[in-house]
């Protein structure tokens, strides 16, 4: 079980002592297994080494589409399949989000990139402008290679004063590309909420990611995993860690850069700053998953 509040959270350079008290993982990808450009080697061998001693290793993504699709961008950066059992997706858990969107008001609108839109197989939707749409599924912006949620104020604004309910793909506010912050569909969705607007959230730290993650992994195991033999693994406290500990599952955080600047240490000082007193606190901390 996570811990809240004043302990002091122990920096580990390994997780296999972690390993032997769990039967499966829940693993972030982006961040802990690649940083969307390259693999992170240490993280691999870690995954294939638990595997290896009978766990079970599910990737717990964010990513606003299905698992196949995730898989198929783990095979471009280089992440090998021998790492993991399965992948369970926020584009997955949106698309009972979406259906039921599409049950009410058939007339969907898509904000996001292009490569997002596999979301959307097989759902029946039809396309729609925001002036008679009746949600609008956000997998992302257009370009997060060069916009910020700044650029999309009118756009919100059209959507609000048209009363459209937002569906959120992908509740991240950031992720580190090789090195460089882009903002995600979270900071599109919150920008939303603060002028009033209605937002949906699929994905960490919301619940039902969590009960489809734990539904596969017994599928998998021929049987329902202990909560204490669970063991989530990622770099986004308001998501990872907040949501391991809504789900009743221990947690690491591995340090990457939308928490913790370029060239930075980790240490007590700057754990007790991002972890304050009565916050969701990981079990252990890294700067990588390694073995």
């Amino acid at each position: 079980m996570n811990r809240t509040g004043g302990t002091r959270i122990p920096i580990v350079a390994h997780v296999e002592g972690l390993a032997r008290t769990s039967d499966l993982w829940l693993a972030d990808i982006w961040g802990v297994m690649h940083n969307g450009v390259a693999p992170f080697a240490g993280a691999v061998d870690a995954c294939e080494r638990f595997r290896a001693m009978g766990g079970t290793v599910l990737l717990l993504s964010n990513a606003p589409r299905p698992a196949a699709s995730v898989a198929s961008q783990l095979d471009r950066i280089g992440v090998s399949r021998a790492a993991f059992d399965a992948i369970v997706s926020s584009g997955d858990a949106a698309r009972g989000l979406i259906a039921d969107a599409v049950a009410r008001h058939q007339l969907i609108s898509h904000l996001g990139p292009e490569r997002d839109t596999p979301i959307f197989d097989g759902l029946g939707h039809m396309w729609a402008s925001i002036d008679v749409a009746g949600a609008v599924v956000c997998t992302g912006l257009f370009d997060d290679e060069t916009e910020t949620p700044d650029d999309y104020a009118d756009l919100l604004a059209d959507f609000k004063l048209c009363d459209v309910e937002m569906i959120c793909a992908n509740p991240d506010l950031t992720v580190e590309r090789g090195g460089k912050i882009v903002y995600c569909a979270g900071a599109i969705a919150a920008a939303y909420e603060q002028i009033g607007g209605k937002v949906a959230y699929a994905g960490k730290p919301h619940l039902p990611i969590y009960d489809m993650a734990l539904k596969k992994a017994a599928e998998l195991r021929g049987g329902s995993v202990p909560r204490d033999r669970v063991l989530a693994i990622g770099d986004g406290i308001r998501t990872d860690i907040a949501g391991a500990a809504a789900a009743g599952v221990r947690s690491v955080f591995v340090a990457s850069g939308i928490h913790i600047a370029a060239g930075a240490s980790l240490d007590d000082v700057v754990l007790a700053e991002l972890f304050p007193e009565g916050a969701a606190q990981p079990v252990a901390a890294m700067t990588g998953l390694r073995w």
